[in-house]
């Protein structure tokens, strides 16, 4: 969908609105709420579980004489998943959520974490840091806001494992294997001999089933209610960390005319969004390893040589990723940087400091 036909859509919403009864047009703010999936997926239905209801608790607690009237547009049903940056930017809705993983080219920066490998399985940690980094670093901030759109709270998935039809003990036993890993998460295969193959979520199945793919580079959270330890029953847990992949946003123009209560609301449920989704993550995560385990899928923990002699193996992807970013005018070393900076002063302890390769 291009912006002439989301401005075309959002007309037709805004037309929609205007239906509606106007209720205390000088303390009731209507809003959108949005996302282009399902919303049984965390980072979408915190949404309407949590910052929805919520926003109006805490501004009747307040003592407010503002409240909101939700609008609620969830599963693809206002726009898809490849519309989500622009669905905001425009207006299509007012607050949605966002998958910056897909904007490598807007918001190169913002997927730092995809080129930066084994630094950390802690998905809380990790969005609470990029909360952090897009209030103090400029250039992280300035992507959504050339996008005519602020984040309120980061969102992730957990650490990714490796799923295979075929027992994996040692590094070796990936020579020449066909291992799903689309996007820069093929990356992640360099050194071990294995060979990347595109797909998604949905079509992993059926080419797991077929053989197009002898494995998968995923998130059992996401692999679990698609069955795929049926057909790839060897679980090895590598840990490759768990990623930065979006959060919710809101427009610009929409804040803009919010008064400054409703703001504040807005934005603490914001950063408490982030934990929600992490704490629903890691949830679902204790519950997919279990339940594979009690379904007859082989779950083993790839030792700790085996795992150094994959993260040693591996070229340097981060310093490419930066090369390549520099050279197209984003600031990436510096958000490499401080994004590995960050995390040590955190107490964390990356597996490699992709930071210090040269």
């Amino acid at each position: 969908m291009n912006k002439s036909r989301i401005l075309h859509s959002q007309s037709l919403w805004f037309a929609c609105l205007l239906l509606l009864p106007v209720i205390g047009t000088t303390e009731t703010f209507r809003l959108t709420a949005a996302g282009p999936q399902s919303a049984n997926l965390p980072f979408i239905g915190v949404i309407s579980t949590f910052v929805v209801p919520e926003s109006n608790k805490r501004l009747q607690e307040m003592g407010s004489e503002h409240s909101i009237i939700w609008r609620e547009a969830y599963g693809g049903s206002l726009y898809k998943w490849q519309d989500s940056l622009e669905a905001v930017e425009v207006g299509l809705t007012d607050i949605g959520w966002v998958g910056a993983l897909w904007e490598t080219s807007k918001m190169p920066l913002q997927n730092v974490t995809y080129y930066t490998p084994f630094v950390t399985d802690d998905l809380t940690l990790l969005v609470n840091l990029f909360n952090e980094l897009h209030e103090t670093m400029p250039e992280l901030a300035r992507a959504w806001d050339d996008q005519n759109q602020i984040l309120l709270g980061a969102s992730g998935v957990e650490t990714y494992h490796l799923m295979t039809t075929f027992p994996v003990t040692q590094l070796e036993d990936l020579e020449g294997r066909k291992i799903l890993a689309p996007g820069p998460s093929a990356t992640w295969l360099e050194g071990t001999g294995a060979v990347a193959v595109n797909g998604g979520l949905s079509t992993y199945y059926t080419q797991l089933n077929t053989g197009v793919a002898d494995g998968v580079l995923t998130i059992l959270s996401g692999a679990y209610p698609y069955r795929l330890h049926e057909v790839a029953p060897y679980v090895t847990l590598v840990g490759l960390g768990a990623q930065f992949h979006g959060g919710l946003s809101i427009n610009k123009t929409t804040w803009g005319r919010l008064p400054s209560d409703i703001k504040t609301v807005l934005s603490e449920l914001g950063k408490e969004y982030s934990q929600t989704v992490a704490m629903e993550v890691m949830q679902r995560y204790n519950f997919a390893l279990s339940a594979m385990q009690d379904e007859n899928a082989t779950v083993v923990l790839l030792s700790e040589a085996e795992k150094k002699k994959w993260i040693d193996r591996l070229p340097d992807i981060a310093g490419r990723w930066a090369e390549s970013a520099e050279n197209r005018g984003h600031s990436a070393r510096k958000t490499l940087t401080t994004y590995m900076d960050s995390f040590r002063a955190r107490g964390g302890q990356p597996l490699r400091n992709w930071d210090l390769e040269n």
